[in-house]
């Protein structure tokens, strides 16, 4: 037996394999365009609809993986809550089958073919969109090479005792196949890729489709290791979504285990005309399908099981509207009312953003940094959804003073919007201190925090005024927006004493006054919603 020959060709194949599905998969990611984080972060309100979801991406994306660590990157921005994501994730756990499905197809002879007509649409069309579908039909064939090189290079193995021993004992021990299964998945990283080397090796004739059975559902617990790395650093939610990825895939594989007679049974059944790999894709959909099912009902205890095994406090931020009623746009008074209340609440989370900024930069707690991020993303949510609905109440007709205060409240959300960005500018000014270990002189760390304070109240003031339509607090916005414009001169002044007298660095005084300056522009926003309530414009 030639060992080079055999190795170098499983290698080969499987490193052209794995690169057919990438390549294919970016194709498909570019065709359906740039959406898939907004389809996950939109349509996912409840726990059925988050499983189609992840049906529908993964099948354009070819990766569950990819599906599953999106997900929890919505989880950790704060865009998705715990229970949507678990639909999602056993979505995406059925759409991944397509790939087994596409591998079922026996069309290796015309591999050589397909990549050539990829390559033409690839190369010769200067259309974006006809290469964008070349590069899917060139992956597709590539992956297709790949399955036939790596079982060109298996062949030999059917004559090697030792690897036909293995294959029996494989036959009478579950336990060994599901553990191979998971195993060979978490250095692969890719459950598409070890299911279609079982289905490769299956064809063959090197392993019974009932030994392949329990490798088939190892390889869904070797596929979790990749959202549970992802996971990593991240949020409680974001963990316990991982978590949940692992229980539900270990859960599915222990009862279909235990059940592999049974299933073994239903596959034949199913494909009794098929060839031995779509046989294992009808098992791999059977599987993942029946899984869903099965716990779609129990998401709720999915979810309380894993947060009694990570506990520790989380804020899910809820990413829509409270006040904004379609119905109520019939009664334009009534929708500018409750626009007005969600406004309000904008301003409550843009001051919470500055806070949070605030701390994260005498504190250095990455969480803290983490929620005041997730709150700015929430209030350039507000600021679409808000701007949408009024923009709908101001087609529908309003009386000539509701109109003018309609145009006020406008205005004000922009200037809201504005705030969380600054505060954004201050969280990121803070990360790039904690890199890069940027230290502050007593003097400047004081400037900040009394600087910091005042923004506080000058936004909190102004979103009293706002609210209330309080003159009075209107007034003192501008009074506080004077010292603020006030204290940055003097700060400066201060700033560049101190570097004459080598108390401080460039980079600390780079990020000194990059702080102040967005802090004047707090308040300069704060004073454009006070200027608002006194004079109307």
């Amino acid at each position: 037996m030639d060992w080079q020959e055999l190795i170098f060709k499983f290698v080969g194949g499987l490193g052209i394999f794995l690169f057919g599905i990438k390549y294919m998969s970016e194709g498909l990611q570019k065709t359906a365009g740039d959406k898939m984080r907004n389809l996950l972060a939109t349509y996912t309100s409840n726990p059925l609809l988050g499983v189609l979801v992840g049906i529908v991406v993964t099948i354009l994306i070819q990766t569950s993986t990819g599906t599953t660590v999106m997900a929890i990157g919505l989880i950790n921005a704060g865009l998705m809550t715990l229970r949507q994501a678990i639909g999602v994730i056993m979505g995406a756990n059925i759409g991944t089958t397509m790939t087994a499905f596409i591998v079922g197809i026996k069309i290796e002879n015309y591999a050589l073919p397909i990549i050539g007509v990829g390559a033409f649409l690839l190369f010769f069309i200067g259309k974006k969109k006809v290469q964008y579908i070349g590069q899917i039909i060139f992956g597709f064939g590539t992956l297709f090479l790949g399955l036939s090189t790596m079982g060109g290079g298996l062949k030999p193995l059917r004559d090697l005792e030792i690897f036909t021993n293995f294959m029996v004992d494989l036959s009478h021990n579950s336990i060994l196949g599901v553990l191979v299964g998971t195993v060979f998945t978490m250095i692969v990283q890719s459950s598409s890729a070890t299911i279609g080397i079982l289905q490769q090796i299956a064809d063959e004739g090197m392993i019974s489709l009932q030994a392949a059975l329990p490798v088939l559902f190892g390889d869904n617990i070797g596929t979790t290791i990749t959202a549970v790395l992802a996971s990593i650093g991240a949020t409680v939610a974001a963990k316990r979504a991982a978590l949940v990825h692992v229980i539900f895939n270990v859960c599915g594989t222990i009862i279909f285990t235990l059940a592999l007679p049974i299933v073994h049974n239903v596959v034949l059944w199913l494909g009794e005309d098929v060839n031995v790999r779509m046989q294992i894709a009808y098992a791999h959909g059977l599987f993942n399908t029946a899984n869903t099912l099965l716990f779609l009902p129990l998401i709720p205890v999915l979810a309380w099981i894993v947060t009694r095994i990570i506990p520790g406090s989380m804020q899910e931020l809820e990413f829509k509207p409270k006040f904004l009623d379609q119905r109520l746009l019939a009664t334009p008074s009534v929708a500018l009312g409750q626009a007005q209340h969600e406004i309000i609440r904008m301003g409550g989370y843009a001051r919470e953003t500055l806070n949070d900024a605030s701390t994260f930069f005498f504190g250095r707690d990455p969480k803290v940094a983490n929620l005041a991020m997730q709150k700015e993303q929430l209030i350039n949510e507000l600021d679409r959804k808000i701007t949408e609905y009024m923009v709908k109440i101001q087609q529908n007709g309003l009386p000539e003073g509701e109109s003018e205060k309609a145009s006020v409240l406008m205005q004000t959300i922009n200037d809201i919007e504005r705030i969380g960005d600054h505060a954004e500018n201050i969280v990121e000014l803070s990360e790039f201190s904690v890199t890069n270990k940027v230290d502050f002189s007593e003097d400047a760390m004081q400037n900040l925090r009394d600087m910091l304070e005042l923004a506080d109240k000058t936004v909190e003031r102004a979103l009293y005024a706002l609210e209330h339509q309080d003159r009075e607090a209107a007034e003192q916005v501008l009074a506080y927006e004077a010292e603020l414009d006030r204290m940055e001169v003097m700060f400066r002044k201060g700033h560049i004493q101190r570097l004459n007298q080598n108390l401080c660095t460039g980079n600390s005084g780079a990020v000194f006054l990059d702080i102040l300056s967005n802090l004047e522009r707090v308040g300069d926003h704060s004073k454009n919603i006070a200027q608002y309530i006194l004079y109307g414009e």
